[in-house]
């Protein structure tokens, strides 16, 4: 009898292990199933309002376009006129040196706000919504204000430094400084987004760290670049990506605050790449040659993204 259950034994655990594979696998399946399932309607909706119109973007690019919206195959004649125009460069130097002095001066100044507001005073809670208020604000009440206070012959800058005899500045009229001027509306507005960000981070590191640094007597100068800074890189670094990406696409402020070239002697020395695109594409109505710009633009984003990414394995630090 023994010998017999034995003997049944294998053959038994044989017929169940394929059928147990196959019950794990039919439901490993269905578990798949459901997945993309739930996660459908945002993969459809990537693919329609942002992947197909980047290919879309990049054909058109290849386009001559004529009246009624019609357009012939033109191959690289787009990009041979873009990169023979003067305007494209002025474009790209614009475009840099706006990113260069406002990505690094937000996210510094934001920083410094985030630690002030991260310490227990009084009426914290007050300062954080006034901070975060341009954030929620539309641009264009923003580019509002900010014309009225840049405003040459009344605006609220110009008379208060005439109160201590300085002559102020054609702010958004002088195309040697109406970049920085918006640059500085721009760093405004950008500090209570990254406040948040950087708040959160803050609050995430542990009091311990704090506590022991204090008893070995650092100072708070040296806790903050030994263990708050570090701790809050990869705050830094999420802050930094989506600061350039916006950076390089700006358009709205200038727009808003300086006008069209013709009623602005400063608009056309100021254009960055996105305004390029849409003076090209909207007021000249050549399509081809803004798709053009746009995939220029689409590139650089690209490159500056994907060398953050390699770099940021050198000063993120994530534990």
């Amino acid at each position: 009898m023994n010998a017999m259950s034995s003997q049944l034994q294998p053959e038994m655990h044989a017929a169940v292990q394929p059928k147990t594979k196959k019950s794990l696998n039919r439901m490993k399946r269905s578990d798949w199933f459901w997945a993309y399932l739930m996660i459908a309607p945002t993969l459809i909706g990537l693919g329609v309002f942002y992947l197909w119109p980047i290919v879309q973007t990049i054909y058109l690019s290849f386009t001559k376009w004529g009246g009624f919206g019609k357009y012939k195959w033109a191959g690289l004649h787009n990009y041979e006129l873009l990169f023979k125009d003067p305007y494209l460069w002025i474009a790209l130097k614009n475009t840099l040196i706006y990113t260069v002095v406002a990505v690094p001066v937000g996210i510094a100044i934001s920083i410094f706000i985030a630690v002030l507001l991260n310490q227990k005073i009084k009426g914290i809670t007050i300062y954080r919504t006034l901070y975060f208020l341009p954030v929620v604000t539309m641009a264009a009440a923003v580019a509002m204000v900010w014309r009225w206070l840049y405003n040459a012959d009344y605006g609220l800058i110009n008379y208060l430094l005439g109160l201590v005899g300085i002559e102020g500045p054609r702010w958004i009229s002088d195309p040697a400084i109406a970049l920085y001027a918006v640059i500085i509306v721009a760093v405004w507005s950008s500090i209570g987004y990254n406040m948040v960000i950087f708040l959160a981070g803050l609050q995430g590191i542990p009091r311990s760290y704090y506590e022991a640094a204090e008893i070995d007597g650092a100072g708070p100068i040296r806790m903050f670049f030994k263990i708050t800074l570090p701790l809050l890189t990869p705050s830094i670094f999420f802050v930094s990506i989506t600061s350039l990406i916006g950076a390089f696409q700006v358009f709205d402020l200038i727009y808003l605050m300086l006008g069209s070239k013709m009623g602005n002697p400063a608009t056309e020395q100021t254009q960055t790449m996105a305004y390029l695109f849409f003076t090209n594409g909207f007021e000249s109505g050549n399509g081809g040659y803004a798709a053009a710009v746009a995939v220029v633009l689409l590139v650089m984003i690209l490159i500056v993204t994907a060398i953050q990414m390699k770099l940021q394995k050198k000063w993120v630090h994530y534990d």
